[in-house]
């Protein structure tokens, strides 16, 4: 049997991280996800799907994400139920988030921009430097070059 939810979409709103009594961190948050087609005004719709992570990725998601920034989440669907002060049971149906992708910078959400890299400063300085190399008017497999030394042992395949 498989369980697995793949899911990409916006943050409703900031993430509510709590601490358990062991101290052990869980944030709930809630998500947008773009339906793939239109309704019959033409407009598109979204779901609005409530999730929860636990430990070193909840506090992440609190610390580096806000409302509108765009997330991945990978996890499994999870039903629990519990009697409210009436008496009456409630059922809760929710994603448990096992790793959760930030796909865009904090600075991005807020101008609505989308950065591909969650490790924004590592794409930075890696866009910074091929666009130093793009701007460079030399070539790089121009003039002497020394022969690399290989063994097949280094080689993936």
């Amino acid at each position: 049997m498989l369980n697995r939810v793949v899911l990409v979409g916006r943050l409703t709103k900031d993430p509510n991280l709590r601490y358990t009594p062991n101290g052990v961190a869980v944030a709930n948050f809630t998500i947008a996800v773009n339906r793939p087609f239109t309704n019959q005004n033409n407009e598109r719709e979204a779901d609005f799907i409530n999730c929860v992570v636990w430990r070193r990725p909840a506090e992440n998601l609190a610390n580096f994400m806000s409302k509108g920034s765009l997330i991945g989440v990978d996890g499994r669907i999870q039903t629990r139920n519990y009697d409210n002060q009436e008496g009456n049971r409630v059922f809760i149906t929710e994603v448990l988030a096992e790793s959760i992708q930030f796909l865009e910078s904090k600075s991005g959400s807020a101008n609505q921009s989308s950065n591909p890299s969650p490790n924004n400063s590592q794409y930075q300085s890696n866009q910074n430097q091929s666009n130093k190399s793009a701007n460079d008017n030399s070539k790089p497999f121009d003039g002497e070059a020394e022969p690399i030394d290989i063994s097949d042992d280094d080689l993936p395949f």
